[in-house]
């Protein structure tokens, strides 16, 4: 059970049950007077499991401070967990919390946490068909039920229609509290665990906020041809497994999450038989005795769930990633090769790309061109409410600074023909597309800054806006996309690998803008929590085609088969336009077909992890075991820089008779020698074993500073890559 690796850690923090109870979380608290939500950790009274316990209720309440019977206590307690950790959410006061630790089988507790919630083309562009045949050994995920963790679902979008569908197997113990005629073979499950609503009434978790729905349909959303927004993106929206069930909890309420009840979303999950999760939210990295989220994805994996989680929205700065579990898929966002473009020309001819969802008709004849923050005032600069003059703006091309907010409404109030957005500079190169009310392109820092140029070149500068379709450059990283390094532990590399994110058309609640005449609505968002589903489905696909694989297994064909270059065979590149890094992109832009067939694959069993979670020493504040048989190699050199190494196992998957040849690109300042160079399978489902051997080649590297490399193995048919990720201290 989950409690066993959360006592493990509570003995390995000894001081930590009560700074815990007592302390403040580092993420929002909810709170209301003297009583505050509570996560409760306890383990069975002496002789008892878990299972064997008659009223399990009964044994939680004992924990309060007063009888339980009384209607206070009854109320107290808002949902008792039992299949993702022995515990409770409760309404408590820090003094009875305090007197809580006297109890025997009290582990631990903190302050509820609150997290935050973080397509057409993007299919094609991964390599999938639009279609719901057959792909590479995959029947579109048939068979597969994915759980998705998120704000709930609109159960009446064609997205989610149950045609053609298979019913659920046999195993699927879940319920549908929407009503009969919208609960289908597609939409098998869906419940609400939001604790504000009232105790024992069911009510259907239909989606006021849309991200649910959106993030839903493409994990496993239907084909449905002819989708668009505004006109924009149109063709047939298909999930990434059409042909999977799904089985909605919602968690969310609007952009909060709060952590019990994805707790109890979990646990009923868990219990409901569901193969995969899909949570599109996270928070702050906090060790992972703190973090309830690592607590119940390793509830998952130990019943053979996957878990797909979104990186964050927080790049570029380092460090940001959340979502760091060693066990669970955490995924960054990538571009596709479709974008919404929305092109400046200016009047010395030279023509730049931008980006807009409202390509409204706009004449190609150049207009004058002028930058109301040449003022120096930061109205002006941001072309904030109220700050622009009509006289001086209108009929012109409006060039505004980004940064705060949409400027757009007070162009348009000015009489301004049409604006150029320009993104801050932290933003680097990346577009994000958004809807406007007036012609626009908005376009990257460094484009803005020749523009600027251009319109300080002339006394009558010029400009006008066109359109045109297509991105090179895809996959290339985004700009909000959080980055690794790991804040808990720099031994796992994070994110994993990075999928579609920016600018995804799916299925959405309601209207965009005046569209109300539409039969079903999409929109288009960007943001990890995007990206997220896509792996959900891909990693149903695999599921559907290696039944027998565990999630540790299925993580790795997803890693090792991951491209580290783009659809030009160049680089995947950052906001910078530089070559991105493992912090940036993991192990790669996932590519579905080879992770379905990838040759072999690292396993690890749930146990395996369990000496890596006792391994921290509380003098040193250090890990002390490092995890093994992980697709990556990540790892702390520490002086005096001794050399370490490592052995890894690995199991065919692919053809018999087959040879694989290593070769490696050591991390600058590291020699690694790698025994043996050759591993030969004669059958499917051989084992192998190799050992890697990391030595200081160099004093390059100062301490505190990160190298990285790769390690490969080749054979005709497959490459199966391994990032390298090693940190000087």
């Amino acid at each position: 059970m989950a409690f066993i690796h959360l006592l493990c850690l509570i003995v390995s923090f000894s001081s930590v049950k009560f700074s815990l109870a007592n302390g403040r979380s580092s993420l929002t608290q909810l709170e209301s007077s003297d009583l505050q939500t509570y996560i409760v950790h306890v383990t069975p009274p002496d002789g008892h499991g878990l299972l064997e316990l008659e009223d399990l209720e009964t044994w939680y309440h004992s924990f309060l401070p007063t009888s339980s019977t009384t209607p206070e206590n009854q109320l107290r307690i808002l949902y008792s967990y039992r299949n993702v950790a022995t515990g409770f959410a409760a309404r408590l006061t820090p003094d009875e919390v305090t007197a809580m630790q006297d109890k025997p089988g009290f582990v631990a507790a903190h302050p509820e946490q609150i997290y935050s919630l973080q397509t057409t083309h993007s299919p094609q562009f991964l390599g999938l068909p639009l279609r719901q045949g057959p792909f590479n050994g995959s029947t579109m995920g048939e068979g597969i039920i994915i759980g998705v963790m998120d704000s709930g679902v609109t159960p009446d979008h064609p997205s989610f229609s149950g045609a053609g569908m298979p019913p659920p197997p046999a195993k699927w113990k879940g319920r549908c509290d929407f009503k009969p005629s919208q609960c289908n073979y597609k939409l098998i499950g869906a419940r609400t665990f939001i604790s504000s609503a009232k105790k024992n009434v069911t009510t259907p978790p239909t989606d006021d906020f849309g991200h649910g729905t959106h993030t839903a349909s493409t994990a496993a959303g239907a084909p449905v041809p002819h989708a668009n927004l505004l006109g924009m993106a149109e063709g047939t929206a298909i999930g990434m497994a059409p042909h999977a069930h799904l089985a909605i909890y919602q968690v969310c309420s609007a952009l909060d999450c709060f952590e019990s009840d994805f707790l109890a979303g979990f646990d009923a999950a868990l219990a409901d038989g569901v193969d995969m999760l899909s949570l599109s939210l996270g928070g702050d990295s906090l060790p992972f005795y703190m973090d309830s989220l690592a607590i119940a994805t390793f509830a998952a994996i130990q019943r053979g769930i996957f878990v797909s989680c979104a990186a964050g929205n927080t790049g570029p700065h380092l460090g940001t990633v959340s979502n760091v579990a060693p066990w669970m898929l955490t995924v960054g966002a990538s571009s596709t090769d479709r974008n919404f473009a929305s092109n400046v020309k200016l009047g010395n001819g030279v023509e730049y790309e931008g980006e807009a969802l409202s390509q409204l008709s706009f004449p190609s004849t150049l207009l004058p061109l002028v930058y109301p923050g040449i003022d120096g005032t930061e109205g002006s600069k941001y072309c904030l409410k109220g700050a622009l003059i009509s006289s001086e703006i209108k009929g012109k091309v409006v060039a505004c600074e980004s940064g705060r907010g949409n400027p757009s409404m007070e162009v348009k109030r000015a009489g301004g023909a049409a604006m150029i957005f320009m993104n801050p500079k932290l933003a680097g190169i990346a577009n994000m597309a958004y809807v406007f009310p007036l012609p626009t392109s908005q376009v990257s820092y460094f484009t803005g800054k020749e523009i600027k140029a251009y319109i300080n070149s002339t006394e009558t500068p010029t400009a006008t806006i066109g359109t045109t379709y297509g991105n090179p450059t895809a996959p290339a990283l985004t700009v909000f996309s959080s980055r690794g390094p790991s804040s808990v532990s720099p031994g796992i590399l994070k994110p994993d690998v990075i999928g579609p994110g920016l600018d995804i058309l799916a299925a959405w609640p309601f209207p965009i803008s005046n569209d109300t005449k539409a039969k079903y609505y999409f929109d288009i968002l960007f943001g990890t929590s995007t990206s997220c589903p896509h792996l959900s489905g891909i990693a149903a696909l695999i599921k559907a085609a290696h039944p027998d694989w565990s999630p540790a297994a299925i993580k790795s064909a997803i890693m090792t088969s991951a491209k580290q270059l783009n659809i030009k065979q160049n680089p995947i590149l950052d906001e910078r336009l530089q070559p991105a890094d493992v912090f940036g992109i993991g192990a790669g832009h996932v590519n579905p077909a080879k992770a379905i067939d990838p040759g072999f694959i690292y396993d690890i069993q749930p146990d395996n992890y369990i000496p890596y979670l006792c391994g921290w020493d509380t003098r040193t504040r250090k890990w002390l075991q490092l995890l093994t048989n992980q697709a990556e190699l990540a790892f702390v050199f520490r002086y005096p820089w001794t050399s370490q190494t490592f052995t890894r196992t690995v199991t065919n998957v692919g053809a018999g008779n087959l040879s694989y040849v290593v070769m490696v690109v050591p991390p600058q300042g590291v020699h690694i020698t790698v025994k043996p160079t050759i591993l030969a399978f004669s059958k499917l489902n051989q084992k192998a074993r190799y050992s890697v051997t990391f030595s200081r080649a160099s004093s390059t590297g100062k301490t505190g500073s990160y190298s990285q490399g790769y390690l490969r193995w080749d054979s005709g048919k497959y490459s199966v890559r391994s990032p390298i990720s090693v940190k000087f201290n």
